[in-house]
């Protein structure tokens, strides 16, 4: 095998597809390592008790931390697109319309329909007890305020994940192997990058894999980003903001105050729903509505 063959893509018009996804990844980490300096100093300097309580990191300092990462994905992935593919950033599916519009809508909808489905079923077993509502226990600025900060912080980690995730990595791969293969080693590999987050367990990545799986059906449906960036903008928000639920191990604000007791096997104990058993059937209603909303659309990549 010559040295163009191990390197360069069949048609000897770009790099393969492995090389791509290593050039892009030492991109963003040098990026990421470049901002996370001065953005560590910054938190230390605001809070120096953030370090010792991540799960319960204030919504300012993650606001912070979160426009950091923004930064060094957008970045990467935008290089690598048009440096490294030699594709318009379009062809990522950012294709921006109307369209786009309604599919960000409908992926929130559905995955508040996902997450009531959750906490409707968790109640009904008597495994969760409800404790009050935020403005029970806080000023109602204080609600209004950490409410709308923890939905634009999560519009900002729909874009980096999906960017990533459905966007880069799933189409990278896709492109030197196939579309099936993408799917799976995508979802894998967005389940391996959560393992740092606060009591990740292998139960809690296999449940983000089979999570990895959903999203990708909304861009496989739609050859766009825009309803996997819909699903995980909602799924977060109302996983975590709206029922109380901890987001992959993070405490956040929660306008429904809850105890959760059942059985960590279903429910996903400290980490959440997607540690559980339960969060299989909430992504089997997702997939069928995804399919509803998607059936009649003429997919064109």
């Amino acid at each position: 095998m010559t040295l163009n063959q191990i390197f360069l893509s069949p048609d000897g018009s770009r790099l393969r597809a492995g090389w791509r996804l290593a050039l892009q990844t030492f991109v963003l980490l040098t990026f990421g390592i470049c901002l996370s300096i001065p953005i560590v100093i910054i938190l230390f300097i605001l809070d120096p008790s953030f370090i010792y309580s991540i799960p319960e990191i204030k919504p300012e300092l993650l606001f912070l931390a979160t426009i950091g990462e923004t930064f060094a994905v957008t970045i990467s992935v935008f290089l690598a697109r048009r440096f490294l593919d030699k594709l318009p950033i379009e062809s990522l599916g950012l294709k921006l319309n109307i369209q786009a519009l309604f599919d960000i809508l409908a992926g929130i909808g559905i995955a508040s329909l996902q997450m009531g489905f959750i906490f409707a079923l968790m109640l009904g077993l008597g495994w969760l007890t409800f404790e009050g509502f935020a403005w029970d226990f806080d000023p109602i600025s204080l609600v209004v305020k950490n409410v709308l900060l923890f939905f634009v912080i999560f519009i900002f980690v729909g874009w980096n994940e999906e960017l990533l995730s459905r966007g880069y990595h799933l189409q990278t791969i896709a492109s030197g192997i196939n579309l099936t293969w993408g799917v799976i080693i995508s979802s894998a590999v967005f389940g391996l990058l959560h393992l740092g987050n606060p009591g990740a367990t292998w139960i809690s990545t296999t449940g983000i894999f089979f999570a990895g799986l959903f999203l990708a059906y909304g861009y496989v449906r739609t050859k766009q980003l825009w309803l996997s960036i819909g699903l995980h903008i909602g799924w977060n928000f109302f996983e975590g903001v709206v029922f109380g639920f901890p987001v992959s191990g993070l405490d956040i604000y929660a306008l429904t105050r809850i105890k959760v007791t059942g059985p960590e096997l279903w429910t996903g104990g400290a980490f959440g729903p997607e540690a559980g058993l339960i969060v299989l059937p909430s992504l089997l209603v997702g997939a069928g509505l995804i399919y509803w909303f998607t059936k009649n659309r003429e997919i064109t990549s």
